[in-house]
């Protein structure tokens, strides 16, 4: 089974309880039965710390505090940011998204060969151009 990365979206449902879809349940559920990590990027980070500093989101602690349990889960890794996905979020192929951190987040699941989970419509898009692999969630 491909590894799941999680957008910035999907990390906020997962980690407040939202629902998600069945098809989405479904491939957490194997994940955890074959005990594979799910990822999420450093610039989730980031993301969520721009949606509280503008009222966009609310939550319950402090974002760093949030991001910190996130990372302190046994079944969530933080993957690398690394330059070169850094640089390769500068090249992808074909429309890519227009929003930087969209563009980190492919790029991060094309670098590590993730199976990207999203409800980000032109993530979702770029998935159906056949550029990453993705799950609507």
């Amino acid at each position: 089974m491909t590894p799941i990365l999680l957008d910035t979206c999907a990390t906020i449902w997962l980690a407040e309880g939202a629902p998600i879809s069945r098809v989405a349940q479904q491939a957490l559920l194997e994940a955890a039965e074959r005990n594979q990590p799910i990822f999420i990027s450093p610039i989730t980070a980031w993301e969520i710390g721009l949606l509280v500093s503008k009222e966009r989101l609310k939550l319950s602690v402090d974002p760093q505090v949030w991001f910190d349990r996130l990372g302190a889960n046994s079944k969530i890794r933080i993957t690398e940011l690394s330059g070169r996905i850094l640089i390769a979020s500068s090249f992808l192929p074909g429309s890519p998204p227009k929003d930087p951190a969209d563009r980190i987040v492919a790029a991060t699941a094309r670098e590590n060969g993730f199976r990207l989970m999203t409800r980000d419509r032109p993530l979702l898009k770029y998935a159906e151009d056949g550029h990453v692999s993705a799950l609507a969630c």
